[in-house]
């Protein structure tokens, strides 16, 4: 009984903790770290959680091994792109807007559109 009750301990741990980095993942910040921490998580008690992990690692790392054979502009355009995107997160949740306020700049630019979620 006790083991039952460890491993549904882990897996609500495990899912809370993937729901958490799924509510990061469009903010700037660590989604997807977070989202592979729970993972792992899970993978201690739950063998398809151990086969989504490992596949999931292998694609990460096909992914950089593919990204590091191109040549530099493309390196540039996707780093770039990924910037943008992490920039136009933090605008739609409201965080320039937040660090604006911090500094003293009050510009309508930096409110988002949404409203700010933060």
């Amino acid at each position: 009984m006790l083991d039952v009750v460890y491993r549904l301990l882990v897996g609500l741990v495990g899912l809370t903790v993937i729901v958490i980095g799924i509510v990061l993942l469009p903010a700037p910040g660590p989604g997807w770290a977070v989202i592979f921490l729970g993972l792992g998580i899970l993978a201690t008690e739950f063998e398809s959680a151990r086969k989504v992990l490992l596949y999931t690692r292998r694609k990460y790392q096909a992914w950089i091994a593919w990204l590091g054979r191109q040549r530099a502009s493309v390196r540039l355009a996707v780093s770039t792109a990924v910037l943008l995107l992490v920039a136009t997160c933090g605008w739609l949740f409201g965080a320039f807007a937040v660090v604006g306020g911090w500094i003293g700049i009050d510009w309508a630019v930096l409110e988002s559109p949404l409203g700010g979620v933060l």
